[in-house]
């Protein structure tokens, strides 16, 4: 019963996780997307980006990225067993592309801090597309789980799947930047 609820906890916290990770880069595009707007409306609304990423960062993200690697962490030693088995060690390696990811939002939140109101040195397209990061580890971290053993077996079917996925959303992120310059 013990390892149950705390696989329930890992997972309601993994939802709040990457609920703050999904909207964090979300702000640092509505941050940049002020590049344009007069001076008073792009302090006002870059002041404003600041503190919400900052709580943001503070107040969910962080939080629940800790309990989640807690509860995770508890249930690997409730069932060692994890540790031999592929389809784990898949889930664990895609884990370390999170964290880099964590780590890159963590310099942009303080980047974000640091610059003061000013222009944030990157591309709108490159953080509309670094927003989709998450969603494209949170699909094979779920596929690897549910999976489970079929992930070894069906390798082939499912990079070639997630390389479709991917594609198509850097597509359509480029299609719909492409649109929004056009108006």
């Amino acid at each position: 019963m013990l390892y149950t609820v705390i696989k329930a906890l890992h997972i309601i916290f993994m939802v709040s996780y990457f609920a703050g990770i999904f909207y964090l880069v979300r702000i640092f595009v509505y941050y940049k997307d002020t590049d344009e707007f007069p001076e008073e409306k792009k302090r006002i609304l870059r002041e404003q980006y600041t503190f919400m990423a900052r709580r943001l960062w503070n107040i969910i993200t962080v939080p629940a990225g800790v309990i989640m690697a807690v509860c995770g962490l508890v249930m690997i030693f409730l069932n060692p067993g994890l540790m031999k088995m592929g389809w784990f060690h898949m889930k664990l390696t895609f884990l370390i592309g999170l964290a880099a990811y964590h780590y890159w939002c963590w310099k942009k939140v303080l980047q974000l801090k640091n610059i003061n109101g000013n222009i944030l040195p990157i591309a709108n397209i490159k953080l509309r597309q670094a927003n989709e990061i998450a969603t494209f580890i949170l699909f094979l971290v779920v596929f690897t789980v549910i999976l489970k053993s079929m992930v070894i077996e069906y390798w082939w079917q499912l990079i070639t799947g997630f390389f479709v996925l991917v594609f198509l959303i850097m597509m359509t992120v480029k299609l719909v930047n492409k649109n929004k310059k056009n108006k």
